[in-house]
């Protein structure tokens, strides 16, 4: 039988999940990657996007993380997330006036927009919506 390792995602207002889970998938900063039990430790930038895992059930969970940071060590990850919702925390009806609100304001493309900030709440809202989808 596989080993589990124990995932914990927090942000600075709340800890998201503390669990054993049996593979931890991250959106790293220069990649994706996969962490199992008994893996190298490392530190790792996260870019905003989909963390996934699989409990020791086998199901596939995902949650919606804002960039951070990974610590991966033998027998647990730790995931610091500006900020962090789990598929069922995701409210759909905010994401997509979310969304619809971040491309309409790169549409409008205004001298004095700020498109970095403009282009992250796009990428935000388009990762919540793939996660619910």
């Amino acid at each position: 039988m596989a080993q589990n390792l124990k995932l914990e995602v927090v942000t600075p207002e709340k800890a998201v999940i503390n669990e054993e889970v049996q593979i931890v998938v991250a959106p790293g900063s220069l990649g994706e990657f996969g962490i199992l039990a008994g893996h190298t430790p490392f530190l790792s930038t996260l870019k905003t996007g989909v963390l996934r895992y699989k409990d020791t059930g086998g199901s596939e969970h995902f949650i919606f993380v804002s960039s951070g940071f990974a610590e991966a060590l033998p027998d647990k990850v730790t995931i610091l997330a500006e900020s962090a919702e789990r598929r069922r925390d995701i409210d759909v009806e905010r994401a997509k006036s979310a969304l619809e609100r971040a491309r309409k304001r790169l549409e409008k493309k205004k001298e004095d927009m700020d498109f970095i900030r403009a282009r992250a709440a796009l990428e935000r809202a388009i990762h919540r919506m793939n996660i619910v989808n």
